[in-house]
């Protein structure tokens, strides 16, 4: 009987120790994160163009005349106002300008003076630092 005990004893000291060994609390290292590599600086955007139709904005011309050389009464913002009411400050310059520049509106006057009259009676404004080219 005490061999019995004795190889109890001996399968329970192996069966601590073998479970202990397995279920110990073994980290395998992970391998390194590789550096992150800084991402290239984005492309500069694109150079500002008009979205709409530079002949549409023709009708700028009389406005820009009223403004220049005003009548009684309240002056009409429709049509040349409602061209550029849903465009952005920048885009409604560049657009003005383009139109000012190609003679669309009929009108010979210094492009920054009529571009700020247009743009000011339009509820917009130019951009720090635009110019007109």
């Amino acid at each position: 009987m005490a061999s019995a005990f004795a190889t109890i004893a001996l399968l329970l000291s192996l069966n601590l120790v073998f479970f202990t060994t397995v279920s110990s609390d073994h980290h395998v290292p992970r391998p390194p994160t590789p550096p992150k590599t800084p991402k290239s600086p984005s492309p500069s955007p694109p150079k500002a163009s008009c979205p709409k139709d530079t002949l549409k904005l023709g009708v700028c011309g009389d406005l820009l005349n009223n403004l220049l050389q005003p009548v009684l009464g309240t002056l009409p913002k429709t049509p040349c106002c409602s061209l550029i009411v849903g465009l952005a400050d920048v885009d409604a310059a560049v657009c003005l300008c383009t139109a000012i520049k190609a003679n669309v509106l009929g009108i010979n006057l210094n492009v920054l003076v009529s571009l700020n009259l247009l743009l000011n009676y339009c509820g917009k404004s130019v951009p720090k630092d635009f110019q007109c080219t």
